[in-house]
């Protein structure tokens, strides 16, 4: 292919790309992703939060045995 076919190509596809953005079921999908990947973000923090909780839990339980251990010793 030419250079002038590469860029005949490039045109096309790019035309058709601002075409199909210009579209309102294009921006109404993106919305929807956008909003879903939010979600999940907002999911994974709440997650993460937890973890975090149930690791500090899990380190006191830890420390509270070995201090218990050490006394009846």
């Amino acid at each position: 292919m030419t250079k002038w076919g590469a860029f005949a190509v490039g045109l096309a596809v790019g035309g058709l790309t601002v075409a199909v953005a210009r579209k309102a079921g294009f921006k109404k999908v993106c919305a929807k992703v956008i909003s879903a990947g939010l979600q999940l973000k907002d999911d994974a923090s709440a997650f993460v939060e937890t973890v975090k909780e149930d690791a500090q839990d899990i380190a006191a339980e830890a420390k509270f045995n070995k201090k218990t251990k050490a006394a009846a010793k």
